[in-house]
């Protein structure tokens, strides 16, 4: 049935492109598809009444609140820091550029705990800045600045690193035509590069959402793990799990696996809508 869609060109028999996708799918599922359906069977293990009972406690819904604000913070500062990025490295040549693309990359090289370790050297209670901090009231580590820093400094490169390829694979012929027809530097940027660039910048955006919403590991190193406060939805199935509390942590792990679900299925129609449009031209 699939042999109606094969490229032309493949020229492996038909048995052995049989057994590589049924080994991709079989992978597929056991990796990805049966902890998932292992999520939802134990968050249900003791009923409908005992999954909302867990989902509606009041720790749950603080973590859940908290990694929403976490996202909505982190998201949009890296959306603006990535196109601004994805400008001036791919628009201009000035001294440095390598060294900032080498930036943008750290935070996929850098362990996500050293991230957190890094932040609660800079900020915490012994730190250069913690006599300043304390003299105007600001905690920075184990509270929710720090979580929304670590967030950040995890998901830097994402929004970045989707644009940038693109942006380079165009060149500057259009903007710069566009200036010369007498567009101001805005106008160019809305109108011309926008536009090129829309669909990766979307997508960018998804896989930042989708990581900043499973952050754990730098997240845990700068929270204090404070329940009702500090806690994050990773962190809070983590606390309950290790409190024997199996049933109410698959609960609410179901809770973002639904999340990162919903993300994968917009990463999926913007993929699908990317494909299409680049068929069209």
């Amino acid at each position: 049935m699939f042999s109606k869609h094969m490229n032309h060109t493949v020229t492996e028999p038909f048995l052995v492109r049989a057994l590589l996708i049924v080994l991709s799918i079989v992978a597929l599922f056991l990796i990805i598809g049966m902890p998932i359906i292992v999520v939802f069977t134990e968050a249900f293990s003791k009923g409908y009444h005992a999954y909302i009972a867990d989902i509606l406690d009041p720790y749950a819904i603080s973590a859940i609140k908290l990694t929403l604000l976490v996202v909505a913070i982190a998201v949009p500062f890296n959306l603006i820091f990535g196109v601004v990025a994805s400008w001036a490295i791919t628009k201009f040549e000035f001294a440095g550029k390598h060294f900032l693309i080498t930036l943008i990359d750290l935070p996929f090289s850098v362990s996500p705990v050293i991230s957190g370790l890094i932040y609660v050297i800079l900020f915490g209670a012994h730190s250069i800045f913690s006599d300043w901090l304390s003299e105007h009231n600001l905690q920075i580590v184990f509270a929710v600045p720090g979580i929304v820093l670590a967030t950040i400094f995890v998901t830097f490169p994402f929004v970045a690193r989707e644009i940038i390829p693109l942006m380079q694979e165009q060149g500057t012929e259009e903007e710069e035509a566009a200036i010369l027809l007498g567009a101001s530097g805005l106008q160019t940027f809305w109108r011309v590069t926008l536009p090129n660039i829309s669909w990766a910048l979307v997508y960018g955006v998804l896989l930042c959402t989708a990581r900043a919403m499973g952050e754990y590991g730098a997240v845990s190193v700068v929270s204090g793990h404070i329940k009702g406060e500090t806690m994050t939805i990773p962190l809070h199935v983590e606390v309950l799990y290790n409190e024997y509390n199996f049933t109410a942590a698959f609960a609410v792990a179901s809770i973002l696996s639904l999340m990162a679900l919903l993300t994968l299925i917009v990463k999926w129609i913007v993929e699908k809508h990317f494909h299409s449009s680049n068929q069209s031209t």
